[in-house]
């Protein structure tokens, strides 16, 4: 039953985010309610479609609430090195990682740290980082260095160089724009259970229309497994539109369409106070996003390299995470 302090009905304006406005407000009165694994308790969905249109430097940033999209930037950048440790994060001021190897250190060595102490020690201390700072074989390892093997002659096999796949989506189209085929994939089977989470953004898709125009555009779908929608899918909105501008800059395609499918869509039954306010709330202004420079390669960005233009949200509202 849904909460009296939730808006009975929505607007339906043209404005982008009211898609997203939408969504939350549809999960939170029909979604089934159900016990998750982290205990919180959800109220979920099964599938959802949204989509944004990036012609123009327009990007999906929430004005409904601020969103720290330097946050969600520096993160995007730490995918394409492919590091799986939690430190060059830290060092940068990222919290939105640290509460899962965080718990892991307690409870194997339990250790009751609190964690802005167990942060501080990844900061600071290197081999500790090493140790506990790591989230297995995560997002990145997966984007650019996929393991693969190879059979020797005796019939065993050996590790083999691992793939990157977003370099080969790269050169995929810019030499074969039309093929099917341009997809950066996360969900690798055989080492889920060595990641601290199994990728909830899994699979990207990307499409070259309007080549008959002579004007190409880069659209991508996202099939995310599982979503979040108060607290993780403005972050995944932004990202998967920051890495479609990032990979049409470098293969001299304009910005076209995202298209973002959820799984299971849900809200944390924790979060109602989150969901009413925004939902009270209609979004101002339309944020866009200017790349400064045009690097050698996918893997050259830095964060000195992103400007937002006219984004002036309403204040940020505060939610716990659930681990």
């Amino acid at each position: 039953m849904a909460s009296a302090a939730i808006p009975r009905s929505l607007p339906h304006g043209d404005h982008p985010e009211w898609q997203y406005l939408h969504l939350m407000r549809r999960i939170w009165e029909s979604g089934s309610e159900r016990i998750d694994r982290t205990g919180v308790g959800t109220r979920s969905l099964c599938g959802a479609m949204l989509r944004f249109d990036l012609a123009g430097g327009a990007m999906p940033l929430l004005t409904t609430k601020r969103v720290y999209w330097k946050t969600a930037t520096r993160e995007m950048l730490w995918f394409l090195t492919g590091s799986t440790n939690i430190r060059p994060l830290v060092l940068q001021g990222v919290k939105i990682w640290n509460e899962w190897p965080h718990a892991r250190y307690i409870r194997e060595t339990g250790d009751a740290i609190a964690l802005d102490d167990f942060v501080a020690r990844i900061a600071e201390d290197e081999g500790f980082a090493a140790r506990w700072g790591d989230l297995g074989p995560v997002y990145g390892k997966q984007w650019v260095d996929w393991p693969s093997y190879i059979e020797r002659p005796d019939g065993l096999y050996e590790k083999g160089p691992g793939i990157n796949q977003v370099a080969q989506v790269i050169e995929s189209l810019r030499h074969n724009p039309g093929s099917r085929r341009h997809i950066i994939e996360g969900w690798n089977v055989a080492e889920l259970d060595r990641m601290a989470l199994p990728p909830c953004h899994k699979t990207y898709q990307f499409h070259v229309a309007g080549q008959e125009t002579g004007k190409p555009r880069l659209n991508c779908v996202l099939y995310q497994r599982s979503c979040d929608v108060a607290l993780g899918l403005p972050f995944n909105l932004w990202s998967a539109a920051l890495l479609i501008r990032m990979v049409a800059q470098q293969t001299d395609l304009e910005p076209g369409e995202l298209v973002w499918m959820g799984g299971d869509v849900h809200l944390y039954l924790n979060h109602e106070h989150l969901i009413s306010e925004q939902l009270s709330r209609q979004p101002r202004g339309f944020p866009r996003l200017e790349i400064l420079r045009r690097p050698p390669s996918m893997f050259d960005y830095a964060i000195e390299d992103f400007q937002v233009l006219d984004y002036t949200p309403l204040g940020a509202i505060s939610a716990p995470v659930a681990v």
